[in-house]
């Protein structure tokens, strides 16, 4: 192998580190996202089947007549 053949190949190597790494970032950012995207959606889950005994029960005099 001449120089100009090792040149490329420590080239495309260096190259393939440097994607390796970016790629290693995206990866690690969205799953940071998704565990937050989990949390909140649990989150929110919990709040919908809670129950809704914290709510005041509606009164008579709040309704409407059934003819509006």
């Amino acid at each position: 192998m001449d120089a100009g053949s090792i040149e490329q190949i420590e080239t495309k190597i260096a190259f393939l580190e440097r994607a390796n790494a970016e790629l290693s970032d995206v990866v690690f950012r969205q799953h940071r996202d998704i565990e937050a995207l989990r949390e909140r959606l649990e989150s929110l889950a919990l709040r919908i089947d809670a129950p809704e005994t914290d709510l005041p029960a509606p009164s008579p005099k709040d309704e409407r007549p059934p003819h509006y």
